[in-house]
């Protein structure tokens, strides 16, 4: 009986690595092909298996123009996996008795977090910053007002602020700067020696260079101050601790745990299978129970994918605003299984009509481009195109993303979406009464666009 007990492990133990090894060999041979295919210069991978890390592995550059390789230290951004640390970390928190996960914050800050005229901002809490169901937006508009967009607890809105939020309550409570707390309580006793929350001179020649849609050099962010919603940088070997740590239940109670991964609130009706849970998103498939995050700062991405029956999971860093257009692919190989978020969050497959269509503007402007465009019969999707007016955008090329935004209106004029983005930026570029009559159009096409109602209780002064 032990000797074929014994061989039955041994044959479970060979099987298990023969499944480990074609994963390994699948992403070796196809990640080259893919960064090739989307334009990504470089990227680090890993990979968990049954709560282990079995494998890494650096691909490509750290900066394309001096051909600087990716190495286990090449400090990546981390982006919105940044906010998976700081629940763990509020979690831990919770734990000791210091937050109540369920007590409006308010109580801990002392004051209203610059929210005026809203006794709602008294009902948030921690539970609903975790699960993104503040009211909130994403971010305040620069140097605007913050306000909340429905009643708290009401439904799911991803929300960077209220992170920043939870953070400024957790330094009220601890009497400790957050990333001080956070290399305490999380970074230290997990071994991540190189991560932070905020700019650390000594990873500043260690860490990865942006690159933009075309693939070129669009610098090293960088932030100086800490966000607990998007501020961390960490390498592949330091993240990947941090999620063995989180599958096994290091450092949580086992109740705080199952919490973690429960889901709060639904995304909403277009995805029933993709759910909240505190800090993290949730699949439940019939593939498996599933927590997963993604990381978007524009010319940097990322994303994991945790299988939490198995404890397996998938995480990658890259330096590419390109870096999410191959999610799918990096799943299929790594760690198997359906995956609805993906669609939920619709990044869309690399176009090489799409960096050229951006180049041609930067070169020529966008009138001339647009209109070799616009004869060519070719069409770039909303997406594609809307990408292009953020990047004219973020570049100050005010003039030339109108122009931009304004084609995505002739190609899609149904779209709420892109008249909320050419409201936008004639916002920026001071036109107060195109911006409000644009934000008027995307409310009329999609009534649910808490952005629009909240621009123009802005721009009208209500």
């Amino acid at each position: 009986m032990k000797r074929t007990f014994s061989f039955f492990c041994l044959l479970l133990s060979f099987c298990g690595l023969q499944a480990q090894d074609a994963a390994v060999s699948r992403l070796e041979n196809d990640v080259p092909a893919l960064m090739k295919g989307a334009n990504i210069p470089g990227m680090a991978v890993a990979l968990i298996r049954d709560g282990k890390l079995i494998w890494t592995h650096s691909f490509g550059v750290s900066h394309s123009g001096t051909g600087q390789p990716v190495t286990p230290s090449t400090i990546f951004e981390a982006a919105s996996l940044s906010k998976v640390v700081a629940a763990y970390a509020v979690l831990k928190l919770a734990d000791e008795g210091k937050l109540n996960l369920d007590a409006p914050l308010v109580q801990y800050l002392g004051n209203n977090y610059g929210v005026e005229n809203d006794e709602r901002v008294k009902r948030i809490t921690a539970r609903m910053v975790l699960s993104h169901c503040t009211g909130f937006p994403n971010w305040r508009p620069d140097g605007g007002k913050l306000v909340i967009q429905f009643s708290p607890g009401e439904k799911f809105q991803y929300s960077g602020e209220g992170f920043v939020m939870l953070s400024k309550a957790l330094e009220m409570i601890t009497g400790t700067e957050f990333n001080a707390y956070v290399k305490r309580s999380v970074f230290e006793p997990l071994g991540m020696t190189s991560s932070s929350f905020t700019k650390e001179t000594m990873f500043d020649s260690l860490q990865a260079f942006r690159h933009n849609l075309l693939g070129q050099p669009s610098g090293r962010w960088g932030g100086y101050g800490v966000n607990a919603a998007a501020s961390l940088r960490t390498t592949i070997g330091d993240y990947a601790a941090f999620l063995v740590a989180l599958l096994n239940g290091k450092g949580l109670r086992p109740a705080t745990l199952q919490a973690m991964f429960s889901p709060q609130i639904g995304v909403g009706e277009k995805a029933p299978q993709v759910a909240w849970g505190l800090g993290v998103g949730l699949e439940n498939t019939p593939s498996g129970k599933y927590a997963w995050h993604w990381g978007d700062q524009g010319d940097s991405k990322c994303y994991f994918t945790a299988d939490l029956e198995k404890k397996n999971a998938i995480l990658y860093f890259t330096n590419s605003h390109n870096g999410l257009a191959i999610i799918t692919e990096m799943l299929g190989d790594g760690i198997g299984g359906q995956h609805p978020a993906v669609a939920w969050l619709d990044y869309e497959r690399y176009d090489p009509a799409a960096p050229a269509l951006y180049a041609d503007i930067r070169t020529r402007g966008a009138a001339t481009a647009l209109q070799t465009y616009r004869t060519s019969g070719k069409r770039l999707s909303e997406s594609h195109i809307n990408t292009i007016g953020y990047l004219l955008l973020r570049d100050k090329k005010l003039d030339d993303a109108i122009a931009v935004f304004e084609q995505n209106t002739v190609d899609f004029p149904q779209s709420g979406n892109v008249w909320d983005s050419l409201a936008e930026a004639f916002m920026l570029n001071g036109n107060k009464p195109r911006a409000i009559e644009y934000y008027q159009k995307s409310l009329t096409l999609d009534p649910k666009n808490s952005n629009a109602v909240a621009q123009l209780k802005t721009l009208q002064g209500k």
